[in-house]
């Protein structure tokens, strides 16, 4: 039976709501791809992902030349792996701020939430891909003695592509 489109984005944000350190891909002006490490703040039930951003750096520029973004998730220890595609928006939203705010981000924003030199990245999530597979090592290795005896490749969890 197919899911809904809602039960897809609960799937998704069930999936990555965990994950807390995520790699962050932008492309600079020239095309070339760029990925780092990036905290999510907030996974909203609405495909809605925040991040705190240095307004100078170079996210916010290259955001500025092309909103779309991929946001890249990976548990190892649940097996769980999503790609997620989007359009970036760079925010100065005090209240948002205000929200998200903790207080170790001080070791990026000396001054804290009043920092000028704070904001938000907002992705909206287009579509996304994940694999989830359990993680146990008897579940796996009944998969690869089921793939050897038979001849069909292992599928040891699910793989799904969803659009927003």
């Amino acid at each position: 039976m197919e899911n809904t489109p809602n039960q897809d984005l609960e799937k998704l944000v069930t999936l990555i709501k965990d994950i807390k350190t995520a790699m962050f891909t932008t492309a600079e002006v020239d095309g070339t791809l760029r990925s780092r490490p990036m905290r999510t703040q907030e996974v909203k039930p609405d495909g809605i992902l925040w991040f705190f951003n240095a307004e100078d750096s170079a996210k916010t520029h290259e955001i500025k030349q092309d909103r779309n973004v991929n946001v890249s998730f990976m548990d190892d220890g649940n097996n769980t792996y999503v790609s997620v595609s989007g359009k970036a928006r760079h925010v100065k939203d005090k209240a948002k701020i205000d929200e998200l705010w903790h207080e170790p981000l001080k070791a990026w924003f000396p001054e804290g939430k009043d920092d000028p030199n704070i904001s938000l990245i907002k992705v909206t999530i287009d579509q996304a891909e994940y694999w989830d597979a359990p993680s146990s090592t008897l579940v796996h290795l009944y998969g690869m003695v089921k793939a050897t005896l038979t001849g069909e490749p292992a599928h040891p969890g699910e793989n799904k592509k969803i659009s927003l």
